[in-house]
């Protein structure tokens, strides 16, 4: 009964965070080239490498964007051939960053970003139901930034990462006709960045960048049960409200990148990145109840610990630009992007599938001014499920697109 109530329901919130459903959406002009990072024409440019704003050819420089990104989600019980599909709204993730060169070797920024966060919604009497029947994320990164110009054709840049993060988890009870929300809307983590970017010719950028691992810290937790007897609210010592605290650390994993732009012609320019992420790292996770005993620790039945086989995982992109006149730019790319789970460890509030991204957009520039539009078309593969840990075993598909309109303003 313990692990049935809460740990899977609290679990999975936490892989959100941590990224099991990853999408990358922070920079519509990256997104159209499959988004590769070796891009210093703005301030889009921090969230990849902060030692790209030192060739950001604007002493000021200032972009802001938002997508839409829609997902769907199909599982199908190899048993009982019964199948789900959820019913997912549209996710909107933005970004926005300035900067901003004082002195000619010394360039300082921030960025705003939104990289994790979405909402699942599956049928609320599906076989799953005791998983999750709906689960709502959102994230936000703040990182100031600096860049030092070492040379004239290398730069290095750092950056402090401040992060805030929110779960709203709803899954049913069965074995006491009940449900449970669990809930966290002040997790909050703090990390850093640095990179190298170097143009040693005039035709060739190349960006390498670290983004540190960020320990997310749940310290004032909520889980609410709904039940009709209120004998288990006593039984589970739940205070009046149904309610129980948790605390927890959740481990963000470390992101490793090498990028690089050439330019073929003075109009036509290739980039492609490789992409590093350490998932080995969440082994495990531990959640502290203030008082509920449904924990899995002998010497103390609050404390619940779940191990995880996560395994790294890598993504390999590629994109191009052509430059049609002075003011129009058509943009093309793809990548391929591993799940960083098998299948035995497949979870359908997070599901993450080996999956082939193509993308495509057009750039427009009106002297200072930029706008940018782009898309992406997913196409995950298809997996079996046979998680043992949870009782699922069958089937998942998936489809995803992307969509996403920028602005960039580059006065002097």
């Amino acid at each position: 009964m313990k692990k049935i109530l809460v740990s899977t329901a609290l679990l999975a919130g936490v892989l959100s965070y941590a990224g099991g459903f990853r999408v990358s959406l922070q920079g519509v002009k990256q997104l159209a080239m499959a988004h590769t990072s070796a891009h210093a024409e703005d301030a889009s440019v921090t969230f990849f490498n902060p030692a790209g704003m030192s060739f950001i050819p604007s002493k000021l420089s200032v972009v802001a964007g938002g997508f839409g990104a829609s997902n769907k989600v199909t599982f199908q019980n190899f048993n009982t051939l019964q199948s789900a599909e959820t019913d997912n709204p549209i996710g909107t993730p933005f970004y926005a960053a300035i900067t901003y060169r004082p002195i000619e070797k010394l360039t300082v920024g921030l960025s705003v970003t939104t990289p994790f966060g979405s909402t699942i919604k599956w049928p609320e009497n599906w076989e799953g139901k005791e998983l999750v029947q709906k689960m709502e994320l959102k994230s936000f990164y703040f990182q100031p930034m600096v860049s030092v110009k070492l040379a004239p054709w290398v730069s290095f840049g750092a950056s402090y990462i401040y992060a805030r993060g929110k779960v709203d988890w709803d899954k049913a009870v069965t074995q006491f006709d009940g449900k449970v929300n669990i809930n966290d809307e002040n997790a909050t983590g703090h990390g850093y960045g640095f990179g190298f970017y170097f143009r040693p010719d005039p035709k060739l950028d190349i960006s390498i960048a670290y983004r540190s691992a960020i320990d997310m810290k749940a310290k004032s937790g909520t889980a609410t049960f709904q039940f009709p007897s209120q004998s288990v609210y006593t039984q589970l010592k739940l205070n009046a409200a149904g309610q129980d605290g948790f605390s927890a650390v959740l481990p963000l994993v470390e992101e490793y990148t090498i990028g690089l732009t050439y330019k073929v012609t003075p109009k036509w320019q290739v980039s492609a990145d490789f992409n590093y992420h350490g998932w080995e790292r969440y082994s495990k996770l531990t959640l502290d109840f203030e008082n509920a005993p449904i924990g899995n620790n002998p010497s103390d039945p609050t404390i619940l610990t779940n191990p995880k086989n996560f395994r790294n995982s890598k993504t390999f992109r590629l994109g191009t630009q052509y430059a049609f006149t002075d003011m129009i730019y058509g943009r093309l790319g793809a990548y391929y992007d591993e799940a960083p789970y098998t299948t035995d460890n497949f979870i359908p509030e997070t599901p993450s599938y080996d999956t082939y991204v193509v993308t495509g957009g057009v750039g427009f520039k009106l002297k200072q001014f930029g706008i940018d539009v782009a898309g992406g078309y997913a196409m995950p593969q298809y997996r079996k499920v046979n998680n043992v840990n949870i009782g699922l075993n069958g089937q998942s598909k998936a489809t995803a697109f992307y969509f996403g309109l920028g602005f960039s303003y580059n006065p002097f």
